[in-house]
């Protein structure tokens, strides 16, 4: 990969109540590193409170196509990671997801 094909995009979403997540930040949130030539996930950090959590979550999702759809990226989150905040980390992934495409077709629209 050489420089300039990746981008950063972030979603964010309410986390669950009675969590460390919720009492540290409040929300759930996510940056992936998206390569824009694959559409593949080439790096992931999540607002977890540990940092273990931010690796683990990360390592299940990185290489992920997204032209694949989300249920799939989904299906791999819940078999692997069972937390409270599941349903946070995946609302943040759909809203992040969905400003990637969004910014991909705007920036080819304004290219043509």
């Amino acid at each position: 990969m050489h420089y300039g094909a990746t981008v950063l995009v972030t979603g964010y979403a309410p986390s669950p109540h009675g969590t460390a997540m919720h009492s540290v930040f409040k929300f759930a949130g996510v940056v992936l590193e998206i390569d824009t030539q694959t559409d593949k996930i080439v790096n992931a950090e999540f607002t977890f409170v540990t940092s273990l959590a931010r690796d683990f979550i990360a390592r299940i999702i990185q290489g992920y196509n997204l032209n694949d759809g989300l249920e799939g990226l989904f299906d791999r989150i819940r078999a692997h990671y069972w937390a409270p905040s599941t349903q946070a980390v995946m609302a943040c992934i759909k809203v992040a997801v969905q400003r990637y495409f969004d910014m991909k077709a705007e920036r080819w629209s304004t290219t043509e």
